[in-house]
Formats: C-alpha cells, sequence, structure tokens
C-alpha cells in the first residue's frame, strides 16, 4: 500500500480508526471487560435502538442540517400505547404492533406537513411534538409503568438465532458461519466498487485502499462473530438492524429520491429550480424518522420489558450526535448511513466503557458533550477550509 493509498484509507474510515482506538483504550482501562462476550452482546441490544433513531435522524438532516426533537417523546408515546394494548388490553402483539407502527407513521406525516407544507421551521415544529407526544405518554400512563410484556411478543427482539448446525459445546456454529458469508460478501461488493471505479477518470477508492477496508471490515467481523458465538449465538436485533441498514443504505446511495435528500440539503432552491419537489423530501423524510421512531419504541419496551413515562429521555440526543460523529454536516446534504450506523456504535462504546469504569453519569453527559462539539467544530473548519 503505497503512500496514497494509505493517506486515502486513514482519510476515509477516520471515524473507524477513532473508534478501535477508543475500543483499545477502554479494553486495556476495563482489563479486557469491555471485550466479554456478554458485554458485546450487551453493547448490541443496549445500542439497537440508538442506530435505528439516527438512520431515520440522518434523512432530516441531510436536508439542511435539520433534526427532529421529538424522537424520544414519540417512542414513549408509541411505547405507552404498546403497553396499553397489548398488556392492559390483551390485544393481539401482531396487531399491537402494526398499529404502533401507523401511528408513528402519523406523527410523522403531521410533522412532516407541517414542516413541509406549513412551513414552520423543523426546530419549532419538533420542539413542539417533543412536548405534545411526552404530554400525551404521561396521559396514557397517568404516571404510571406498564408490563410485564407477553413472552412472544419478548421473543421477537430479544430472542436469538436457532442454532441449526450445532457446533462443540459454548460455541453456536450457525453464528460462526453467517459471520464467515457476511464477511465474504462484503469483501465481493468492496471489490466489485473498486472495480467499477479502475477505468473510470475521477476514482475514489484504490486497490490499496480496498484491500486495507476489507482486512479491517474482515477482521473486526470475524471477531465479533467468534465473539457472539462463544456466549449465545447471533442476536435477533443484530439481524434486524443488519436488514434496516441494508435497506436505507441502498435507498440514500442508489435510488434517485434517496439522492434527492443530498440534493436539498446541499442547495435546496437549486434543487427546486432542476424540478425536485423539495417539500416531498421533507415530507417524506419526517414521516419515515416517525416510522423509525415507532419501530425504536418496539424495540425499547421489549428491552426493557415495560413501557414508563420517562421512555425515550434523551433519546433524539444520542440520534443526533450519532449522526454527526458519522461525518454528517452540520449544514446537510454530507452524510451516510453507514457513518451514522459508526456513531452511534463510537457513542455506545463510549457510554458502555465509562459505566464499566464506574465514572459518574454527569461526567459521561460532559465527555460525551465534548466529543460532540469536537466533531461539529471539524465539520465546520474543514467546509471553510474548502470555501
Amino acid at each position: 500500500m503505497n503512500k496514497t493509498s494509505v493517506s486515502q484509507f486513514i482519510k476515509k474510515y477516520t471515524l473507524m480508526i477513532a473508534l478501535g482506538a477508543v475500543v483499545l483504550i477502554f479494553a486495556i482501562l476495563t482489563e479486557g471487560s469491555i471485550l466479554n462476550p456478554q458485554n458485546i452482546n450487551n453493547l448490541i441490544s443496549q445500542n439497537a435502538y440508538v442506530i435505528i433513531l439516527a438512520v431515520g435522524m440522518l434523512m432530516t438532516i441531510l436536508t439542511g442540517g435539520n433534526v427532529d426533537l421529538s424522537v424520544g417523546s414519540v417512542v414513549a408515546m408509541i411505547g405507552a400505547v404498546t403497553g396499553t394494548l397489548m398488556v392492559t388490553n390483551g390485544m393481539n402483539i401482531y396487531l399491537t404492533m402494526a398499529i404502533s407502527l401507523g401511528l408513528g407513521v402519523l406523527v410523522g406525516a403531521i410533522q412532516g406537513f407541517i414542516i413541509a407544507y406549513i412551513k414552520v421551521p423543523p426546530f419549532i415544529a419538533t420542539l413542539g411534538g417533543m412536548m405534545i407526544w411526552r404530554g400525551v405518554a404521561l396521559i396514557i400512563l397517568d404516571g404510571f409503568t406498564i408490563s410485564p410484556y407477553p413472552d412472544q411478543y419478548l421473543n421477537i427482539f430479544n430472542s436469538y438465532f436457532p442454532n441449526f448446525l450445532g457446533g462443540p459445546e459454548g460455541l453456536d456454529l450457525t453464528c460462526l458461519v453467517i459471520g464467515i458469508i457476511g464477511v465474504a460478501v462484503f469483501a465481493v461488493l468492496r471489490y466489485r466498487t473498486y472495480a467499477k471505479e479502475k477505468n473510470q477518470t475521477v476514482k475514489t477508492t484504490t486497490l490499496g485502499g480496498t484491500i486495507g477496508s476489507i482486512v479491517v471490515v474482515a477482521a473486526v467481523g470475524l471477531y465479533v462473530t467468534y465473539k457472539l458465538a462463544s456466549y449465545r449465538g447471533l442476536p435477533m436485533i443484530l439481524i434486524y438492524l443488519f436488514i434496516i441498514i441494508a435497506i436505507y443504505h441502498y435507498y440514500t446511495a442508489k435510488t434517485v429520491s434517496g439522492r434527492y435528500l443530498y440534493a436539498v440539503g446541499g442547495n435546496e432552491k437549486a434543487a427546486k429550480l432542476s424540478g425536485i419537489d423539495t417539500e416531498k423530501v421533507y415530507f417524506k423524510a419526517y414521516t419515515n424518522m416517525g416510522f423509525l421512531s415507532g419501530l425504536a419504541a418496539l424495540v425499547v419496551v421489549a428491552r426493557f420489558n415495560a413501557a414508563s413515562p420517562t421512555a425515550g429521555t434523551g433519546y433524539e440526543m444520542d440520534a443526533i450526535a450519532s449522526v454527526f460523529l458519522g461525518g454528517a454536516s452540520a449544514y446537510g446534504g454530507t452524510g451516510t448511513v453507514i457513518g451514522a450506523v459508526i456513531g452511534a456504535l463510537f457513542m455506545g462504546v463510549l457510554n458502555n466503557g465509562m459505566s464499566i469504569m464506574g465514572i459518574d453519569a454527569n461526567w459521561q453527559r460532559v465527555v460525551k458533550g465534548v466529543v460532540l462539539l469536537a466533531a461539529v467544530i471539524f465539520d465546520v473548519i474543514s467546509k471553510r477550509k474548502k470555501s
């Protein structure tokens, strides 16, 4: 790998390198506790909702640095609805899930309409939503917590993929095979991307950078797979996350409507003049955010086995921080789904590592705030230099 390839690799995978460095630091400080199989499993389940919300938040931020401050309150409100329908009234779990997701879409559509067509600034519209939906959650629950949820529902999100292949005691062979197949698929797709650009004038990858990314991802992927296989196997929530990430990555990178998000965020007036229905772009972004907030609510109540009036507190901040840490621009028009996911994992590792070390929760907030500010300042300075 020549100097150009190394430089390109470092520039393109700065956040992944930073994530690896943070994991290494915490591995030393916690004497390896953060890398225990059970802790890695917990890290995935604890941060599933952050990843889901971060993917949705990316859509809104791409439109011009706009955020949705209501997502935490929407999670609490929809959680309250699921608890009332499923636990209190005994409604069918699948019907309840469908109603909850539909309610999320409705909430997102209402806020999207206010933002896109009535032209209320997103900050104000979603700030109002944050107060409204939190109030609705409190009214529904009347200040009480609803639990426990049916085991059938909990198993949908908290169970593990069946080990069809068996294997030695203490090792899930099915999990290992799936992990190996996943790494192989990534390697093939990554090389195909390089091969397509090989003869193009403008290149974003080199052979050295491609090989380097494959080696790094393969090493990390196989290590995590082995750790999960030596615990309880492949969590179902991880499979759901992969599906969500794949769908939204394809949508933003490969579809016309997905690219409209970048166009609107890059220059809304130019996008409108070129024939893009900018109002529709805003509406779809916030409607989608509502849908993913509903999905996050289903995951959260399954994890905690309860619907609580305080659920979702601060979730919007976690999602926003993850997107900006993942390389999204504070001005919109720049960012990727993969970057948002890595940003969410970065925040998760920070939370998990500091908790293992017994660092006070207030200091944890300080550290996360400093990290977020540093990421945004870096983005602002970079934009200034380019201009």
